[in-house]
């Protein structure tokens, strides 16, 4: 992510405006940078290819109390009550409520923000690369705040995850054929428990299956490691002792292609947060305290508790559902969703200029069925 200032002749002399000794130039100047700029900040933040912007944003007046009706993100025949996910404070713990699927759902939003500075020198000498890395710092220090409260959200619902059936609760979380190794069964097996946690209210069958159920996977390096190693290692999980390959022409698929951007018409997602003693494998973990899934090989009767230490947690998400949801707030006179304004704290022999920019936003899972975990 970078955000670049063009060295036109306009922006030259906007900048070296922020740096005059007229106090009422220098201010105009640097409000109208920030005027400029604010909306590309939001724009950056929104599209970033980070697990955040796995949220469908719903924006709201700043001035209003937000609120959403969950009888439209829910079918008419479900279930009557449902769980909800969400978080009071950035980066604080997600708490679950229930609630009625005809009810008005309030929900709190919580303030991201971020405040730099810079030599007013460097705007004196027209140093655009000065002020464009400074705007850039901002972007990421707030996509790094979203990015742990998105994580948080994510990790801790698919932990405490589970959708009664007929005969007994569902977890979310199935744990691997074979331990350490991600293999095709594994990924079918993740698209079986969706179709068996989304049923219809009577715990039959639904009467539109909504396709698979997962559309992204959310993996560490080694996970996709391992589906490099398909177009060589051996794929099968049971009752032979010979090894048998994957076709010819999957092993070629993979072969050709190694970044591996889809997987069985699923969308894969790299993150180096996760993996084995990673971010947000000790997020989940801490989540987990206690919870114990099925063992390898699907063995009911065998439940163990998460080691952070040696395994790792794959998280399936579907996003054909709206049931993650980013509510913004926007301005009520420029309607932008990210603040930016300059920072009038420094006084005239400190020879600094500052800006601090902020956004409102709140998150929530309205349906915990979009989540599926695989413990490898």
């Amino acid at each position: 992510m970078k955000i670049t200032l063009e060295r036109t002749p306009e922006q030259v002399e906007l900048i070296k405006a922020m740096a005059s000794k007229n106090r009422d130039v220098a201010y105009e100047a640097q409000t109208a940078l920030a005027e400029f700029i604010g909306p590309v900040l939001a724009e950056v933040v929104n599209t970033a290819p980070t697990v955040s912007n796995m949220f469908t944003s719903l924006q709201f007046n700043s001035d209003e109390s937000p609120s959403i009706p969950l009888d439209l993100y829910h079918d008419i025949t479900d279930e009557d009550y449902i769980q909800v996910w969400s978080q009071s404070v950035a980066g604080g713990l997600p708490t679950n409520q229930v609630a009625p699927s005809q009810s008005e759902l309030k929900f709190t939003t919580y303030t991201l923000d971020s405040a730099l500075s810079f030599d007013k020198r460097y705007a004196s000498r027209s140093r655009l690369d000065v002020v464009s890395k400074t705007f850039t710092r901002m972007a990421q220090e707030i996509l790094l705040k979203q990015e742990k409260t998105s994580a948080s959200m994510i990790m801790t619902a698919l932990a405490k995850a589970s959708t009664n059936s007929s005969t007994d609760a569902e977890n979310h979380v199935i744990r691997s054929a074979q331990a350490g190794r991600f293999l095709l069964s594994d990924l079918n097996k993740l698209f079986t428990k969706a179709k068996r946690i989304n049923t219809s209210w009577t715990g039959g069958t639904p009467a539109e299956r909504r396709g698979r159920g997962i559309t992204d996977i959310l993996v560490s390096p080694e996970i996709v490691e391992e589906i490099r190693g398909l177009a060589y290692n051996p794929i099968n999980t049971q009752g032979s002792k010979t090894d048998i390959a994957g076709t010819d022409s999957m092993r070629d698929a993979i072969f050709n292609s190694a970044g591996i951007p889809e997987f069985y018409g699923v969308s894969i997602q790299e993150y180096n947060e996760m993996g084995v003693d990673q971010a947000w494998n000790k997020v989940f973990n801490s989540a987990a305290d206690g919870i114990t899934y099925d063992d390898h090989y699907s063995v009911e009767t065998a439940k163990t508790t998460f080691t952070q230490g040696s395994e790792q947690i794959l998280v399936g998400v579907d996003l054909s559902r709206e049931s993650m949801i980013r509510a913004v707030a926007t301005d009520s006179e420029s309607g932008d969703e990210f603040s930016l304004v300059s920072d009038d704290q420094f006084v005239t022999r400190q020879s600094k200029i500052g800006y601090y920019g902020s956004l409102e936003e709140g998150r929530m899972i309205i349906d915990d069925r979009v989540l599926l975990g695989l413990i490898v």
